[in-house]
């Protein structure tokens, strides 16, 4: 199978990758699903000085078919249990204290509400690898600040000048544009700092590998990285490879370090650890690929944000570089090569990730 239109599988991913997947009917939560895994292949770390994160060869193993234990699992209250405590956790982790308005517009932004995806792919990563769920809400929150800092300042009138985020006005809207970016610092140094006081019961050279993971994800190679690429390509012609970096950097790096720095913090293995990370990259940019898709199908009380935004602007898109039904082809790709990944663990342990994957290839906002 080939991701259509996109380097991704050969730039980013993986090498040497051949497999099957039968799939009787792309729904989500499909009880029809089957497995049949890689025959071998072959990973690298994109994170330096990591000796958790090597090459590693995996050879041929049995096929597994999920199909009689995933419709099993009770997905919306997983969410609605896992969001409850992340919420508490986050709460606990800002309160409001002086100076009263830098943290009343951090926790404006991070209380928000949200699906609270990235905290929840942290936890499940971590339980996947035998961790438990207290072992990593410290890295699960840190990963929110972290996103939530992205948001602040993404939506900022110097970035994409938004008003509206997940419902509410945007956060320079009301504190106004120095505390925004005040804020979002905030809740950048907080997050690092959060980990490192917070987490417990975890050796030291996990945390630190976990933290650099992180800090990879989010800076100049990162989620900066994409950034810039994608304001230095406004009014320019974008072709798939360049809209494909700047979403594996700008979206997936995060989402891929929440995964990945779960799976560390649980004590994951190298082999495992490399698996996450596979899974997490599909999952980073189908998350994308769908929000593009939302952008040009969704209104904006549907999304809670501006629709059809990148469309006035003349922004590139999959959809708009692919079409509409190549996007939504790509999406499908990507959830199944995601989902293969976990066919290598534990099926009742990944359901989690595997309801995550198709919840994130098939939610409506």
């Amino acid at each position: 199978m080939a991701i259509s239109g996109s380097s991704f599988l050969q730039g980013n991913l993986i090498a040497d990758y051949h497999f099957k997947i039968s799939v009787k009917k792309q729904t989500p939560h499909s009880q029809n699903l089957k497995m049949v895994v890689p025959m071998n292949i072959i990973h690298a770390s994109h994170v330096a000085n990591s000796s958790l994160v090597e090459a590693v060869q995996v050879q041929e193993m049995r096929p597994l078919s999920f199909d009689l234990l995933f419709p099993n699992f009770h997905f919306k209250e997983y969410m609605k249990t896992k969001a409850i405590r992340v919420n508490k956790a986050l709460d606990d982790a800002v309160p409001l204290q002086k100076p009263i308005k830098i943290h009343d517009a951090m926790r404006y932004s991070l209380l928000a509400g949200g699906k609270r995806v990235r905290p929840m792919l942290c936890i499940a990563s971590c339980e996947l690898v035998g961790g438990d769920e207290s072992l990593a809400i410290p890295m699960a929150c840190a990963v929110e600040m972290i996103h939530t800092m992205s948001l602040i300042h993404d939506d900022l009138p110097c970035m994409d000048n938004d008003d509206l985020r997940r419902g509410k006005p945007t956060n320079h809207k009301v504190y106004g544009e120095e505390t925004a970016v005040l804020a979002g610092d905030a809740l950048l140094s907080l997050a690092f700092e959060h980990i490192a006081a917070k987490t417990s019961d975890v050796s030291a050279g996990r945390v630190v590998k976990a933290i650099a993971e992180l800090a990879s994800a989010v800076g100049s190679e990162g989620l900066v990285a994409g950034q810039i690429v994608d304001l230095t390509s406004e009014g320019k012609q974008v072709n798939l490879n360049d809209l494909e970096y700047i979403h594996v950097h700008k979206t997936s790096k995060l989402l891929e370090a929440a995964v990945v720095c779960g799976a560390i913090i649980g004590g994951g293995n190298s082999s495992e650890i490399v698996r996450m990370r596979n899974y997490a990259r599909c999952i980073g940019l189908l998350f994308q690929v769908v929000d593009d898709i939302l952008d040009v199908t969704k209104s904006s009380e549907e999304l809670g944000k501006t629709a059809g935004k990148d469309l006035a602007s003349d922004k590139a898109t999959y959809p708009k570089l692919m079409g509409l039904e190549g996007a939504k082809k790509f999406a499908d790709e990507l959830v199944a090569m995601a989902i293969e990944e976990l066919s290598y663990f534990d099926a009742v342990k990944a359901a989690p990730l595997y309801h995550l994957a198709n919840y994130i290839a098939y939610r409506q906002n």
